[in-house]
């Protein structure tokens, strides 16, 4: 999850144009292609493998994709993009687009041989192309200091003649003048960055992360800064707007969440033969006392036979296929 590292795109986002500029990333992504305009919507039907995903439900969590708002992944390979985003920005030099590649990679990726490869090309060629190192400082879950002799990421790219520089990835506004002096030069013909945009991630790696490389305090200090919590705070010390015009704004993006949502699942319970009622009723089991047998499996409604799971009530597609791979309708009881 992207949690903490909200300012490194915001930023980004704010100093380029989506229309022509382009990004690649690697697999925490979703966000990138959220933010240059791709409904959450399709994201998510992506996560869950629908056709209806950004990459027909065929790419899944690491290979988010958007043709239709320039955004080229989405890579489950670490520093995969790479190679790739520098052929994005030599494929608009060689065209003659005015157009910038934002290729973002993390701290664990910079040290796989495709980033000098890629950069030593993209410094030779002068591409149009900016690397952003989003360094939250763990990688997978080894800090940065166990694994390179050369902390500073920046200044991995000073042998190659190109502009490095550190940025506070935890203030979208740094980010954002990091990332306009960049496109100005890109767009001047000067040739490629490297920024080493220094963040934090407040959940683990995955799922499956203990996250015993560091102390809960740590994570806590960084929550002291973080970025959303800071735009808040120079919104109302700049009076840009108040407390209250925040709080409006976010009830009325929750509202929107929820109505899409409803439809959503209204939409799929009639693909499937339920009806939402039917798709949102606790059901549950039961027996005689004392005598160890259990009643049929029933929706909320025990009067109603219609509603059944088993015998005479509608199956949906799902129950079926399950009932004739071999299953059990008691294993088909929830």
């Amino acid at each position: 999850l992207y949690n903490g590292q909200e300012a490194v795109l915001a930023g980004c986002l704010h100093s380029t144009d989506p229309k022509k500029d382009r990004m690649i990333s690697s697999y925490r992504s979703h966000v990138h292609a959220i933010g240059l305009g791709e409904d959450p919507k399709f994201v998510m039907a992506e996560l869950f493998g629908k056709a209806t995903g950004t990459s027909g439900g065929l790419g899944g969590s690491m290979h988010i994709f958007s043709k239709k708002y320039n955004f080229f992944g989405g890579h489950g390979i670490v520093g995969g993009q790479i190679p790739l985003g520098t052929g994005i920005a030599f494929g608009d030099k060689y065209f003659k687009r005015d157009s910038v590649t934002l290729c973002f990679l993390g701290d664990g990726a910079i040290r796989q041989g495709s980033f000098h490869e890629s950069i030593n090309l993209a410094a030779l060629w002068k591409l149009p192309v900016i690397y952003i190192v989003e360094n939250n400082g763990y990688a997978m879950g080894t800090s940065v200091a166990r694994t390179t002799s050369q902390a500073d990421l920046w200044k991995l790219g000073e042998p190659y003649e190109m502009p490095s520089m550190p940025v506070d990835g935890m203030d979208p506004v740094k980010v954002a003048d990091a990332i306009d002096e960049c496109v100005k030069h890109a767009r001047a013909g000067k040739g490629p960055s490297l920024l080493d945009i220094k963040t934090y991630r407040y959940r683990g790696h995955s799922m499956s992360d203990a996250q015993q490389y560091r102390t809960k305090e740590e994570v806590e200090e960084y929550r002291k800064i973080d970025p959303i919590s800071q735009v808040e705070k120079i919104i109302i010390s700049k009076k840009y707007g108040t407390k209250s015009d925040i709080e409006k704004i976010l009830t009325k993006l929750h509202i929107k969440e929820k109505k899409d949502a409803l439809a959503a699942a209204k939409k799929a319970a009639a693909e499937y033969g339920f009806s939402l009622d039917e798709l949102t009723a606790k059901r549950s089991t039961g027996g005689a006392s004392g005598t160890g047998s259990s009643a049929e499996p029933k929706f909320a409604n025990p009067e109603d036979s219609s509603q059944t799971w088993t015998g005479k009530g509608r199956q949906p597609l799902w129950y079926k296929s399950a009932i004739a791979s071999g299953k059990s309708e008691e294993d088909l009881a929830i």
